[in-house]
């Protein structure tokens, strides 16, 4: 048994290098595809009366759609926990000034209900939420 502990480092360090090398033939590029993830959180301003909230909410559904449909936005949702992060998105575009612009078009951002982070991201590409 002393003998399989001493071995198995081993194995594995053989293992992990070979899919290092198996990998570093292709280049990252070659299999990833930029996009932008956006963080949702709550922002300074959720004072509103219930009535305003719902109309901002629902305007912030409609932009949501639009972004949708416009091909930018790939994916978004709010988190189901009552915390600070309110939800994501997931934009399809090379260019950061263009998300950011988008999302400050967004009537809850607009309204200080939510603020939000930009993080560039990257995946496989033809990756897919099922």
């Amino acid at each position: 048994m002393k003998h399989v502990k001493s071995i198995l480092p081993a194995i594995l360090f053989c293992c992990i290098a070979q899919c290092i090398h198996a990998q570093s033939n292709k280049s990252p590029a070659d299999n990833l595809k930029p996009y932008f993830f956006v963080l949702l959180k709550k922002g300074p301003n959720r004072s509103q009366d219930s009535v305003t909230a719902a109309r901002i909410q629902k305007a912030h559904t409609e932009n949501i759609n639009r972004m949708a449909a416009s091909g930018k936005l790939n994916v978004a949702g709010p988190f189901l926990d009552e915390g600070d992060m309110r939800g994501i998105f997931i934009f399809d575009s090379g260019n950061e000034d263009e998300v950011r612009k988008l999302v400050e078009s967004d009537p809850a951002v607009k309204a200080g209900r939510l603020t939000y982070e930009i993080h560039p991201w990257m995946t496989e590409k033809g990756t897919c939420f099922k």
